[in-house]
């Protein structure tokens, strides 16, 4: 099993993710959860294809913290 990151960003009508791990691999969707879920979808697709062509699956190197300013 792999796991990796995504960020969901707000764009003016939609909302768009994208995977730091996986250059290239995005997905956008009207909604958070429909970006998310389209996201899912591409990085399975992704990884399905880097497998059936022999190609290596970069391990996930990617964290994700929030900072507090006050």
């Amino acid at each position: 099993m792999h796991r990796f990151l995504i960020v969901i960003e707000k764009a003016k009508a939609n909302y768009s993710a994208y995977s730091p791990d996986l250059p290239g691999c995005i997905a956008t969707g009207a909604s958070r959860e429909d970006a998310e879920r389209n996201m899912h979808e591409a990085i399975e697709m992704h990884v399905h294809g880097l497998i059936e062509d022999n190609l290596p699956v970069p391990e996930s190197t990617s964290f994700a913290e929030y900072v507090a300013v006050h």
